[in-house]
């Protein structure tokens, strides 16, 4: 399916559900976007392969992460650095999509065939309702996100940084590796996380292993999430031996595709990542290139808070 004109994809991001608390994202670009809550401290790099139908139009068609290795098939990156200022317990962090409204009217033939695909063959931890009022496909972050990097605490980051031993705040240009980083170190082989992205999401699906892990208050975490599968250039979902265009099942009720991270006993919010495909003639001066989305700071942002 090529891409069809008449659509442009918005990206923005910000500390809660309500649209009116978010930033316009730029994609591909040398920033990132910060959300400062009472609950956490996010930094969010978002990228997009053949980010040709993208706002602003002045977005760069694609970045150097997609000529990295890990990356060359990948469509898209949700790159995270998560500093919680609470205690978040391994099991309670969620990561998904869901939607304030029932989808089930519009859900094109081959649903249930597609979610069992991506169950069975991209996340099996996941959980999914479709056709509820409210649906939803959440997993755990610790089985769900594509590489997790446990690094140290905010006093023991800034120290190696001032070194030379660790990476700046500032990472559009980091490739986030499974690992960890000084202290972060110690607390994988202390619970016996895997060093393989792989094994550490397979070990993680089990519920025991997650009730182990704790998301400390002030430790850095780094995570990145993408995949092949959705294609932002031509708005389809491709599965094996399975594509799906999704513009045709696009309507005013039914434009867009949230990411959220969350804690599920709680629902503490740490961010919501909102992707909205509108029509060319709804997108006014976004489609002029006038906003340019460099502000990468979210309006949950409460200022440098202490949290170690």
């Amino acid at each position: 399916m090529a891409y069809d004109p008449q659509y442009r994809l918005r990206v923005t991001c910000g500390p809660s559900y309500d649209p009116s608390t978010h930033n316009l994202v730029a994609v591909n670009a040398n920033t990132s976007h910060v959300i400062d809550t009472a609950h956490a401290r996010v930094e969010l790099c978002v990228r997009i392969q053949d980010y040709t139908a993208g706002l602003p139009p002045s977005s760069p068609r694609t970045c150097s992460y997609f000529t990295h290795p890990l990356h060359t098939t990948d469509q898209y990156s949700i790159s995270i650095h998560l500093t919680p200022k609470h205690p978040i317990p391994g099991p309670h962090l969620l990561f998904g999509n869901d939607f304030d409204r029932p989808i089930r009217d519009r859900l094109p033939p081959g649903t249930n065939y597609a979610l069992k695909l991506v169950k069975w063959t991209i996340d099996p931890g996941l959980e999914v309702d479709a056709y509820a009022d409210r649906p939803y496909m959440y997993g755990p972050a610790l089985s769900s996100w594509n590489y997790l990097r446990v690094c140290g605490r905010v006093g023991e980051e800034e120290e190696a940084i001032k070194a030379g031993h660790g990476a700046s705040r500032s990472f559009h240009d980091e490739i986030i590796e499974e690992g960890g980083e000084g202290s972060g170190l110690d607390i994988r082989r202390l619970l016996d996380v895997p060093d393989d992205a792989a094994a550490r999401k397979h070990f993680f699906l089990d519920e025991a292993n997650r009730e182990m892990f704790e998301f400390e208050r002030g430790r850095v975490y780094k995570a990145d999430f993408g995949n092949p599968y959705l294609g932002f250039s031509d708005f389809s979902l491709r599965l094996p031996g399975f594509s799906l265009p999704v513009a045709k099942y696009i309507d005013e009720k039914n434009h867009e595709l949230r990411y959220v991270l969350k804690n599920k006993e709680t629902d503490d919010i740490y961010f919501v990542l909102l992707f909205t495909l509108l029509l060319e003639e709804d997108c006014g001066s976004e489609g002029s290139g006038e906003d340019d989305g460099q502000e990468g700071k979210g309006k949950g942002e409460v200022g440098e808070s202490e949290v170690d």
